[in-house]
């Protein structure tokens, strides 16, 4: 590991410069907080590095509060102009926001203000371009045909805001908008959804559900790229990877999940554990227990909420096991599968095993 003393004689060596060097352990500073204690072969999470984060959290929530307020107390004076206010105090906040960012994500490199930044980003830029193309008097009707436009403007500015901080958090929430704007477009051309489980289930017919799996099997490939592009997961593209599997996976497998517990039948359990089963060998070899933790435990939500029944009290019980079992020997299991590989998958673009026989 290269500590102080290495960096400053690099830069002596005239290998690095002092502004380099500095870079480099600012760097390792702002990473110690995730990876600081970390087994190898473990992924890396954080959502905040110390309690001053959650006081600024806090602050910036309260703060948002206030302006929202602020904003009613201008509509109510003057609701004539209601859309011409939203869009001029959104236009406001989103220069504000854009400000807090530069000094709390880009120079102080603060992890949980970086989240709650992007949330109130988003929420700014929604109502701002809803407020300037949304029909709100059409969409209380029923008529949803002028959201997808607000909404992918609103996306639109998320990316840019993601491609100036580059939060990974941002990536899961353009990928959930991606989501709402493409079931939005298709209930616009095919018809709105009679109930909630329309939107998910193959025997439904309509095109929500297939759509759900494309958009799915989309951001699974794109959270690869980023993943196979930093198989140590050691930048922040290997963090992007991260959000966009816990994305990817409730997608993948809410649609198979329902349409399958649905039936209510042995075999459809059955079906539905060997799912759940490819999904976790695959889980195993991309090194990513984000991505199944987060299928399973949409799975379980699922059969709690939404079913009644043996089958379901079982299923739930049987995943439960499997968590355990994985969590407990995880890294044996993985190199056994890394070595049952065949060879034209790119071994070096995944995590590398760091499991050793005792």
């Amino acid at each position: 590991m290269i500590d102080r003393d290495d960096l400053r004689a690099s830069v002596g060596a005239g290998i690095v410069t002092e502004a380099q060097a500095a870079s480099l352990m600012s760097l390792a500073q702002s990473r110690k907080g995730a990876r600081e204690n970390l087994a190898p072969g473990d992924e890396p999470f954080e959502l905040f590095k110390g309690f001053n984060e959650i006081f600024i959290v806090v602050g910036l929530g309260i703060l948002a509060m206030g302006w929202v307020g602020i904003v009613a107390f201008w509509i109510a004076g003057d609701p004539l102009n209601t859309d011409t206010l939203l869009v001029s105090s959104s236009l406001i906040g989103a220069a504000a926001l854009w400000g807090l960012s530069e000094y709390f994500i880009r120079k102080r490199r603060m992890v949980a203000p970086a989240i709650a930044l992007t949330v109130m980003f988003a929420a700014n830029a929604v109502y701002g371009a809803a407020g300037a193309f949304a029909e709100v008097f059409m969409v209380a009707q029923g008529d949803n045909s002028s959201l997808p436009l607000p909404f992918a403007l609103a996306t639109l500015a998320l990316l840019i805001y993601w491609l100036r901080f580059r939060v990974p958090f941002a990536l899961a929430v353009i990928a959930l908008a991606s989501f709402g704007i493409a079931i939005l477009i298709a209930g616009n051309s095919s018809g709105s959804p009679q109930s909630t489980q329309e939107l998910f289930l193959l025997s439904a017919g309509g095109p929500f559900a297939w759509i759900t799996l494309a958009l799915g099997l989309v951001v699974f490939a794109v959270a690869m790229a980023f993943d196979m592009s930093d198989p140590h997961r050691v930048t922040r593209r290997a963090a992007n990877g991260f959000w966009l599997h816990v994305v990817a996976a409730p997608a993948l497998v809410n649609t198979l999940a329902l349409s399958l517990l649905e039936r209510g039948e042995t075999w459809a359990n059955g079906v539905l554990i060997a799912v759940l089963t490819l999904i976790a060998l695959i889980a195993i070899v991309i090194d990513r227990r984000s991505f199944l933790i987060a299928a399973i435990g949409y799975t379980v939500i699922l059969s709690a909420t939404l079913f009644e029944g043996d089958g379901a009290v079982y299923t739930v019980f049987a995943l439960g096991a499997a968590l355990l079992l994985l969590g407990a020997r995880w890294e044996p299991i993985r190199a056994r599968l890394l070595a049952l590989l065949p060879g034209f998958i790119p071994r070096h673009r995944l995590p590398p095993s760091h499991f050793t026989k005792a």
